[in-house]
């Protein structure tokens, strides 16, 4: 089911991946370079459902508008936040999260959204071979649980550099998109992260 929902930033969409019977919405804002179609994203809403986790992908309005260049974070904050009630809607607490830039956004807006949690994935701690450039803040800024799930050869943060550490998809890249001469799969790394995300979600309560 799709929806488009009116924000301050301009109209956003929505496509929900409804559970039988949910207790959880986990809420996932795209990055800068793409849109819902991502890999993780779509991975994540086929595989969390059955776990009673609804998943709602959320195309900011700049993507809907067809634009190809994200705006200001303060304009993808907004357009987050525009989209909360449809979020809420449900009445089940929603887990906020995103990949890369919207990792960010679900990080900077959690507190005063009251996210249950926030997921983020391939969050861009720094730019690559910039690490004195971070923005750990943000992450240790969301006052809420927070998992944090990167690639082991992401450029804008590997695992380890991370203050309080990161789940890590072995060789994957900021995509998580693994070399054709890695000892694992584009398949098994995707797996990797549904599964390490299912497990963090049903410990949430």
């Amino acid at each position: 089911m799709t929806e488009t929902v009116e924000t301050e930033a301009g109209t956003a969409r929505v496509t929900w991946h409804h559970a039988p019977e949910p207790r959880l919405v986990l809420a996932l804002g795209h990055g800068a370079g793409g849109g819902i179609e991502a890999r993780d994203l779509q991975a994540l809403a086929g595989a969390l459902p059955a776990h009673g986790v609804s998943v709602a992908l959320v195309e900011q309005p700049w993507r809907v508008a067809g634009r190809k260049v994200a705006p200001a974070p303060k304009t993808l904050d907004a357009g987050w936040r525009g989209l909360w009630p449809a979020l809420t809607r449900p009445g089940l607490p929603v887990i906020s999260g995103g990949r890369s830039a919207g990792a960010r956004v679900a990080c900077r807006t959690a507190t005063g959204l009251g996210a249950h949690a926030v997921l983020a994935l391939s969050f861009p701690l720094h730019p690559p071979g910039r690490p004195e450039k971070s923005r750990a803040g943000e992450l240790l800024g969301t006052g809420v649980p927070t998992l944090v799930v990167q690639g082991g050869n992401d450029p804008f943060g590997r695992p380890e550099e991370f203050p309080e550490g990161g789940f890590e998809v072995a060789y994957g890249d900021h995509s998580f998109a693994v070399p054709k001469r890695a000892p694992v799969t584009g398949e098994a790394a995707l797996e990797t992260v549904t599964d390490a995300v299912t497990r963090w979600a049903a410990s949430l309560g």
